[in-house]
């Protein structure tokens, strides 16, 4: 059974090789991340296993991929890049990978709730500009996070939040427990946080969550941070929610378009910290995330 990793930026690919062991199944590494999703056919040549980072695969390349049996996604996002669905209707099983960044990506999302909170890249912004700007920010010691979704890593943001003094209340869809978080409606949450957090996961249900009308429902001055996806979030009445200043200030790591154009309404916006899509990226989680897909081909070889 052969296998390709089609874009692999370097650092992956380098944590790839390493972790190879004898008796691996043949997977090779295309060391270009930035591939079209027409090229994916010609790199896999036949090949039954393809793992993905972040290159789309849409269902009419999927069918010209012959032989192609799974799709190992670096993530739990496949959605943002494939139709899961349609892929199993074709006999392609795609395979998601759970867990390995919960402590990287929730340290983003904590600093970028404190980034938001106190405008630091504003004032770096300004200052490299030779404008001295000083303005109040907010002190987050007893203020309420809110967190919509919770998984391991609203779990991680919640332990660091509790441990700076802030009241954490969550929402999720099914029942959970966690020390020192309380549960509650997503009507509670929003009319009580200073902050609000998305950890959702991205699929039907999900889609648009942050709704033009639960936007407004948040408190005025709220903080939003997204680590989640961009298209769980109604962007355009974000956008207008940050020019009124019903919105203070939001923390972004995932976007609806990505990369994110420069010319975007958001880049134009001094209350909006961006990144890269990028919370995940540490050494450590991606030593987990290469482990693991390793772990899927594994198996998907033994049969």
């Amino acid at each position: 059974m052969r296998g390709v990793f089609v874009d692999a930026n370097g650092s992956l690919a380098d944590i790839f090789e390493r972790q190879r062991r004898d008796g691996d199944p043949a997977v090779s590494v295309n060391r270009n991340p930035d591939i079209a999703p027409d090229q994916i056919p010609a790199l896999l040549d036949g090949a039954e296993i393809v793992i993905i980072d972040h290159t789309a695969l849409p269902t009419d390349v999927a069918r010209r991929c012959n032989g192609l049996k799974h799709v190992v996604f670096l993530g739990t996002g496949a959605r943002s890049y494939m139709n899961p669905e349609e892929l199993g209707e074709l006999g392609i099983e795609v395979h998601l990978i759970k867990g390995y960044g919960d402590t990287a990506v929730a340290e983003c999302a904590i600093a970028l709730m404190w980034a938001a909170a106190r405008g630091i890249a504003q004032m770096d912004r300004e200052m490299r500009n030779g404008n001295w700007l000083r303005d109040d920010g907010m002190q987050l010691a007893g203020k309420t996070l809110g967190l919509i979704g919770f998984g391991g890593i609203a779990a991680e943001v919640a332990r660091i939040a509790l441990g700076s003094g802030m009241r954490v209340v969550a929402w999720n869809r099914s029942t959970k427990k966690f020390p020192g978080v309380e549960f509650v409606e997503i009507d509670t949450l929003l009319a009580q946080s200073d902050v609000v957090s998305l950890h959702l996961l991205l699929n039907d249900e999900t889609r648009g969550f942050l709704s033009s009308a639960r936007i407004a429902a948040m408190k005025r001055g709220v903080i939003l941070v997204n680590t989640a996806r961009g298209a769980m979030v109604d962007e355009a009445a974000m956008i207008e929610a940050l020019k009124s200043g019903h919105i203070r200030h939001a923390g972004l790591d995932v976007f609806n378009v990505e990369p994110l154009p420069a010319d975007h309404p958001l880049t134009r916006l001094a209350n909006v910290t961006l990144s890269a899509h990028s919370a995940f990226r540490t050494p450590e989680a991606s030593e987990n995330l290469i482990r693991a897909a390793w772990e899927h081909c594994r198996r998907i070889s033994r049969g």
